[in-house]
């Protein structure tokens, strides 16, 4: 049994990122958002593309107004320049230009005065305040010089990335494919969601917890239904996986039962597994494995795909997937960086308890007292078969091994989850 801090290590050492040649596609600027680019941006426009207005006034020569403070100066305004209006006269001395924010900086103006500075009457402008020299002028290229890097490949683009690409008109994007995750629950006692129970039955919910958290991530769910607790359909199913999808999950058969059969079934299928159980709880039975890149099985990724048998239990099967499968879906996905789970330190609403043997996660929700994130425990059993608590949680509190007790208004460090 390994600990979490190790178990995160060996899969993310496991993990190779998709490949910026092999693994991408052409996408329209409108359908990229979430997506992970693939090459990096230039563009041959400078911002700004011109000498601008950062403010709504007048566009003098700072020669003109650098004594206005002590004695208003006043100037003969030669030209109205709002946005998207190419001046047409040179400022000489003695004039000035009414200007608007975003509009061009007329030559022989070097200054903006903010219109709040001054007095109009008629056809001229007094001065009443000396500007800063240069002051509210945007100069071409001060944001972005034509031809460097405007955006590097690895990032994931949200709406700031997605405007500067926009401006740079750019319609069009290579990024990575999301990546395709398989997943299947096992189990005989499992039913689907439309099948009416039987006594000893119980819905597959996992099935459908697993697939929006791939979705939410970035990726691709494939889902395969349920596999009975046969090891003729199960080798079956896990062999069809590992040939279409870059990663695998499976939910329960992992365990040390009789009716497990997950990890047998693995190595006859010639996987390594690097990983049976870790010191976590909910969680603990947890199988990693990857396959030979000599593989026969015609596969439709290019890399070995990477095989997590999860827990059964609903609260053991998301525990582990924010703990150990979203960091290596981040990874694979050809993000550069920020893969690992985000932890915070606040303050604990609740007494929290572990036994200590196993680093131990807790449920529960963020919430902001007088200015500072307080962690409250989910009411009811923290059981890892209890699914009904799970609902509106954005957070697990840790506690490490040997820690039995957090005490209400103690620090605790929490896992930050995804829906926060």
């Amino acid at each position: 049994m390994v600990s979490v801090s190790d178990a995160q290590a060996i899969i993310l050492n496991l993990v190779q990122p998709l490949d910026h040649q092999r693994d991408t596609e052409v996408v329209d600027l409108l359908v990229a958002d979430s997506r992970i680019l693939a090459v990096p941006v230039t563009s041959p426009l400078d911002f700004p593309h011109w000498d601008n207005s950062a403010m709504d006034g007048y566009a003098v020569r700072y020669e003109d107004v650098q004594h206005s403070s002590e004695n208003p100066a006043v100037l003969e305004i030669v030209e109205d320049i709002p946005a998207g209006y190419q001046p047409k006269s040179t400022i000489q001395p003695g004039q000035a230009a009414r200007i608007f924010t975003g509009a061009v900086i007329p030559a022989g103006a070097d200054t903006v005065v903010m219109q709040e500075k001054t007095r109009r009457e008629e056809n001229r402008v007094f001065i009443l305040d000396a500007p800063k020299p240069q002051e509210f002028v945007r100069h071409k290229a001060s944001f972005y010089q034509a031809g460097t890097q405007l955006l590097p490949a690895g990032i994931k683009l949200n709406a700031p990335e997605i405007a500067v690409l926009a401006a740079a008109q750019c319609p069009q994007l290579s990024v990575y494919r999301r990546p395709r995750v398989a997943i299947f629950s096992t189990g005989d006692e499992l039913v689907p969601i439309d099948q009416p129970l039987q006594p000893g039955q119980i819905v597959d919910s996992n099935q459908y917890a697993l697939a929006v958290l791939v979705r939410q991530s970035g990726a691709e769910p494939i889902l395969l239904g349920i596999v009975k607790d046969d090891p003729v359909a199960l080798e079956k199913v896990i062999a069809h996986a590992v040939a279409i999808a870059d990663i695998v999950l499976s939910s329960g058969g992992v365990s040390v039962g009789d009716y497990d059969y997950v990890d047998k079934i693995l190595e006859s299928l010639r996987a390594k597994i690097h990983i049976r159980a870790v010191e976590i709880r909910p969680g603990k039975p947890l199988t990693v494995a990857t396959f030979p890149s000599t593989d026969a099985i015609n596969r439709v990724s290019s890399h070995s795909p990477l095989y997590f048998g999860l827990p059964g239990n609903p609260a053991a099967v998301l525990v582990t997937f924010w703990r150990f499968v979203l960091p290596a879906i981040k990874k694979l996905s050809g993000i550069t960086e920020g893969w690992e789970p985000v932890f915070l330190k606040v303050r604990s609403h609740h007494e929290l308890r572990s036994n200590g043997k196993r680093e131990t996660y807790l449920w529960g929700k963020l919430h902001l007292i007088d200015g500072v994130y307080e962690f409250h425990q989910a009411d009811g059993s923290q059981s890892s078969g209890n699914l009904i608590n799970l609902a509106q949680t954005n957070a697990l509190a840790v506690l490490p091994v040997g820690k039995t007790l957090i005490y209400p208004q103690e620090e605790v460090q929490v896992l930050q989850l995804g829906n926060s």
